[in-house]
Formats: C-alpha cells, sequence, structure tokens
C-alpha cells in the first residue's frame, strides 16, 4: 500500500475523508499537514518497527499532559472511535493538533534570528517548564519510554548505537571513543544518582522549536523519555557550538532555565560530548543516505574534540 493510500485510509478514521493534505517532513516520521476547511492538523506515519504501540500512546498520553500544564506542543486528537493510534496496512498512524511556526533553523547552517540570547532565554524557560510539567504529573500505569540513562548512553546496547564501534574511525579515534565510554562511564555511576533525572524531550534541536510570533512551540517528542535532564540542555546547545556567540548563547540558555527551577550544571561538559557522541552511533544505521558520509565525518570530528577535552586530566571534574 502507497503513503497515499495509507493517508486516505488514516483519514477516514479520523472522519475527514477528502481532506487535503500534504508532506511536510520526511526524517524519522513521515508527517502529513492536513487541512480541512479553517482546520489543520498533523497526521503522523511512523516508520515501521522503531516503536511499539505502548510507546506511541506512552509518547501521545505525555504529550497531552504537557499541552494540558500550558506548554505549546502538539496534543493528539482522537480518532472517530476514540482511539488516538491506529494501524493501517502495518503503519502507525496518529493525528496531532497543528502548531504554525518556523524552525528557528537548520543543523549544518549558521543560526539566522535577530535576538539571539532572548531566543535561547526562552528555550531554557520552555524547557524548564516542560520538566517542571513533567514532575508534576503520573504517568498512567504500563506507561513505557526507553531512557537515555548509563545504559541507553554507554551500555551493551545503547539507544543510538555503539558510537565507539564507527566503521569509518581510525584505530586512534576508535582508542579515543573508547576511553570517552569508560570515563564517562565511571563519572556517571560516581554522580548520576545526583543529578536531576526524569522525562526529557531529547531532541531539542534547531527543526524542533517553532518560532511563532513571540511564541516558542516544541514539536517531535519522538525520542522523548527518561533522561538526566542536562541532556536537554545539551542537546540545544550541541548543534550550536561552532556559532560566534557560543558563550552567550549557552549563558542565555542557562538563564532561561534557571529562572523557572534550579539545575546542578557541574556535569554539562559531560552530556555535551555525550550527546555528540550518540550521532556518531545514530549515523551508522543510515550509511547508506545521501550525504550519510560527509555527515558521518562531522560527526566525529566535532566528538573527537569534545572527547580531547573532556578527557584531558588538567580538566577540573
Amino acid at each position: 500500500m502507497t503513503d497515499a493510500q495509507i493517508v486516505a485510509e488514516a483519514l477516514a478514521l479520523w472522519g475527514m475523508g477528502g481532506a487535503e493534505y500534504h508532506l511536510v517532513a520526511a526524517r524519522e516520521n513521515a508527517v502529513f499537514k492536513v487541512t480541512r476547511g479553517t482546520c489543520t492538523h498533523a497526521l503522523r506515519l511512523h516508520r515501521k518497527g522503531y516503536r511499539t504501540d505502548t510507546e506511541l500512546r506512552s509518547e501521545l498520553q505525555w504529550m497531552a499532559a504537557a499541552a494540558r500544564g500550558g506548554l505549546s506542543v502538539p496534543a493528539p486528537i482522537p480518532s472517530t472511535s476514540g482511539d488516538v493510534l491506529h494501524g493501517v496496512a502495518g503503519v502507525q498512524v496518529d493525528m496531532l493538533t497543528w502548531l504554525a511556526g518556523t524552525p528557528m533553523g537548520r543543523t549544518g547552517e549558521a543560526l539566522a534570528t535577530t535576538d539571539r540570547p532572548g531566543l535561547f532565554y526562552a528555550i531554557g524557560r520552555e524547557m524548564a517548564r516542560l520538566h517542571e510539567v513533567s514532575d508534576a504529573w503520573t504517568p498512567p500505569t504500563g506507561f513505557i519510554r526507553h531512557a537515555w540513562d548509563r545504559e541507553g548512553l554507554l551500555g551493551e546496547t545503547p539507544l543510538w548505537g555503539h558510537f565507539w564501534n564507527n566503521p569509518a574511525l581510525s584505530p586512534t579515534d576508535r582508542q579515543l571513543f573508547l576511553d570517552l565510554r569508560v570515563k564517562a562511564d565511571t563519572d556517571l555511576a560516581r554522580i548520576g544518582g545526583t543529578l536531576d533525572y526524569g522525562l526529557i524531550h531529547a531532541d531539542l534541536v534547531r527543526e524542533n522549536i517553532l518560532i511563532d510570533g513571540d511564541r516558542l512551540h516544541l514539536i517531535d517528542f519522538d525520542d522523548g523519555g527518561f533522561g538526566w535532564r542536562l541532556f536537554d540542555l545539551a542537546t540545544a546547545l550541541i548543534k550550536n557550538l561552532d556559532e560566534p556567540d557560543y558563550g552567550v548563547l549557552r549563558a542565555a540558555l542557562i538563564a532561561g532555565y534557571t529562572s523557572i527551577r534550579p539545575i546542578d550544571l557541574a556535569a554539562l561538559d559531560l552530556f555535551i560530548v555525550l550527546r555528540s557522541a550518540t550521532y556518531v552511533g545514530w549515523n551508522m544505521t543510515r550509511m547508506g543516505e545521501e550525504g550519510a558520509a560527509v555527515r558521518n565525518s562531522r560527526f566525529i570530528d566535532a566528538t573527537r574534540h569534545l572527547a580531547c577535552e573532556y578527557l584531558t586530566p588538567a580538566r577540573a571534574r
């Protein structure tokens, strides 16, 4: 069955047969903008085999709770049967509220915005609000999301693959990444229990933050789960390390976050290098894609630099 046929069947399940639609994103999932009259929604076709039904229902429950808590995030829309998730020809589909706005930027391109510190302050604030609302919410029985914990980042079956085994690594880089794995695991074993841990978005990169006037929308909770809150801060920072005013942006993000809730920042550099390393693992299953080799080299270069800094004995721990 083609995507068009799947979309047509899915729209009928939501009582929107014949509605206009077009593809707006084809990353991990295919996202379609659906328009019927004055109403606009987002229809997601999930990548086969990536998430179980239980995981997706849990994601939708969390997003609904965040929306009820005042966050500007997509919220699930029940179908005519009252369910929020359906299967069509083996593809999991759901419908979300549509959020207008423009992504704050694109990865790999210079950040083009006027009030850059103000933007990062607002991102930090909304991130902290998400963490606060998530802590105040009690997940229902059966709630399941993966964990960006020691196992998820550094264990035998990390969520995004064995970054230390990327086939493009030189012997020197592979040893460096193995050393990073050991050191980071040791440090997390020592301090992890003292750090703020809970539900995190885990993918607040530029494409997942929409600017809509003076409002920010947080989208794409696909990788969200349990993890250290510093991982969210690191994710928002990692793609901006090359910005000329990175120090200002980092300070603004932290100021925005701490205007809502406190956070221990002592291990932030650890989570920045770990976030960088996750992309080295993530890209291993995508080496057949166009531009993957160039992307892989960029990920390895960035992680090499950060790992060397982190492993330097003179750096305070």
